[in-house]
């Protein structure tokens, strides 16, 4: 899930909410492919729709017009929370990315 933050993060500045939402949607795809093949536990899928849900609210908070610092504070917030889901469950991250490339 960090690889999904991190374009975000490094384009704070000129970040929309529509790219916020189409990498919600890969994220939403990905877990769920994940989840039904049996490749992640419910459990990390539950995790991570935590990541998922803080998409939503930082796509709003940028529709809203709240600083870029307010932003910015929200994602590194979403970063550790990734790298704790990561660390709780393994292998998470890479499970994600291979499921957005496919």
């Amino acid at each position: 899930m960090q690889s999904v933050l991190t374009p975000i993060s490094n384009s704070i500045l000129t970040i929309e909410s529509s790219a916020v939402r189409e990498l919600n949607d890969s994220l939403a795809n990905a877990l769920d492919s994940l989840r039904s093949e049996g490749t992640i536990s419910n459990d990390a899928y539950l995790d991570a729709g935590a990541i998922q849900g803080a998409f939503e609210m930082i796509a709003h908070l940028i529709d809203m017009g709240v600083s870029q610092k307010e932003i910015h504070s929200q994602l590194r917030q979403q970063l550790d929370r990734a790298r704790n889901i990561e660390l709780k469950h393994p292998g998470l991250n890479d499970a994600i990315e291979q499921g957005r490339a496919s």
